[in-house]
C-alpha cells in the first residue's frame, strides 16, 4: 500500500524534463498525491492528472484547455523519488 505522507523528492532529470515541458512542481506533487497509481516499467508506478489550463504551452506557444502531467516515480522506503514527467497539452479532457 502506498505512504501518500511520505516526502516526494523530485530528480533532477525531472525537474530539466518539467522546466522544458511546462510543468509545476505543485503539479507533479499533487498528481501523485491524488491520482491512482498505476505500474510501469522497472518497478516504477507512474500518475496522469489532467489540469484547466488555457494558456499558451511553452512548447509551440499555441493556446490549450488543458494539459496532462504525467509523472514516472520510484516508491522507494522512507521517500517518492519522481524520475521524469511527461507535460501533454490539449483541448479535450482526456489523456494522452
Amino acid at each position: 500500500m502506498a505512504d501518500l505522507m511520505k516526502p516526494i523528492r523530485i530528480s533532477n532529470h525531472a525537474r530539466k524534463r518539467m522546466a522544458g515541458r511546462g510543468a509545476t512542481e505543485s503539479e507533479v506533487i499533487d498528481a501523485v498525491r491524488s491520482e491512482k497509481w498505476n505500474p510501469a516499467l522497472e518497478n516504477k508506478m507512474q500518475v496522469r492528472k489532467i489540469f484547466q489550463y488555457g494558456k499558451a504551452s511553452p512548447v509551440n506557444q499555441k493556446i490549450y484547455a488543458f494539459k496532462t502531467i504525467h509523472a514516472i516515480f520510484a516508491d522507494e522506503e522512507n521517500e517518492i523519488i519522481v524520475v521524469t514527467v511527461m507535460v501533454y497539452y490539449g483541448d479535450k479532457e482526456k489523456s494522452s
